[in-house]
Parts: C-alpha cells; sequence; structure tokens
C-alpha cells in the first residue's frame, strides 16, 4: 500500500516531534500529512511553537498511531524542504489531499518535508 492510500484508509492519531536549533524539543498531536509522493509530505502549519522549530532545526518526525488493538502505525524520520507561501496555491493543494477541506484555513502555513527514513511503529529491527 502507498503512502497516500494508507493515510487515506488509516484511522488515528499524529504526533509531531521538532526541536529548535538548541535541541530544546516540543512534540504536538497533528493531522495526517498531505502525501505530495512516496518521498513528499507537507503538513498545514500554524505559527506555533513546531512550525518556529522547523525554521531554526530543519528535523523532525511524526508518529501515527493506528486506532485499534496493539501497536500499529509508522513513524516517519523527516526534513524541511520548503515552504509554499502562495494563499491560493496552498488552497489548491490543500483541496487535492483533504477530505475535509476549509477553505478559510489558508491562512496557515503549508510546510513541505521529506522522508528521510520509515519505520513501522513497533518491532523494527534497524538500528539506525
Amino acid at each position: 500500500m502507498n503512502l497516500a492510500d494508507y493515510f487515506q484508509s488509516s484511522k488515528g492519531i499524529g504526533v509531531l516531534a521538532t526541536s529548535d536549533s538548541d535541541g530544546n524539543v516540543d512534540i504536538a498531536i497533528y493531522a495526517r500529512p498531505y502525501v505530495i509522493d512516496q518521498s513528499t509530505i507537507a503538513f498545514s502549519m500554524s505559527q506555533r511553537l513546531s512550525y518556529a522549530n522547523v525554521q531554526s532545526n530543519p528535523k523532525a518526525a511524526y508518529m501515527f498511531i493506528e486506532q485499534g488493538q496493539g501497536y500499529s502505525g509508522k513513524r516517519l524520520y523527516l526534513t524541511r524542504l520548503s515552504e509554499e507561501k502562495d494563499p491560493q496555491r496552498i488552497r489548491d493543494i490543500k483541496k487535492q489531499h483533504s477530505r475535509l477541506f476549509d477553505p478559510g484555513d489558508a491562512s496557515k502555513h503549508l510546510v513541505y518535508f521529506t522522508i528521510d527514513r520509515m519505520r513501522p511503529l513497533v518491532g523494527d529491527k534497524s538500528r539506525r
């Protein structure tokens, strides 16, 4: 299953972890990402701590915990790529990738990330 299908069909909760340039960590509940392609995602971000953190430190991690019994989900290790600044382009992208599009939601930032690595929520034996 590709990443776009996974996030379309899976129910659960997402958590985004960021840190500033001094290493001060923050975690926040986040909606599912907009899947641009298999190696690029984007998040709609308000001008809050997570957004400020990725401006000074491009590294982040996103954890998606699937609803249900057991521990299923994904961990995505990310690097900030860019940010869409054109409000109309933001609306267009969000409309294409979201089931619940709110036209009044365009004031948020749309921040793109490359997926450096993807791991299951639990049980991955890789050490890196």
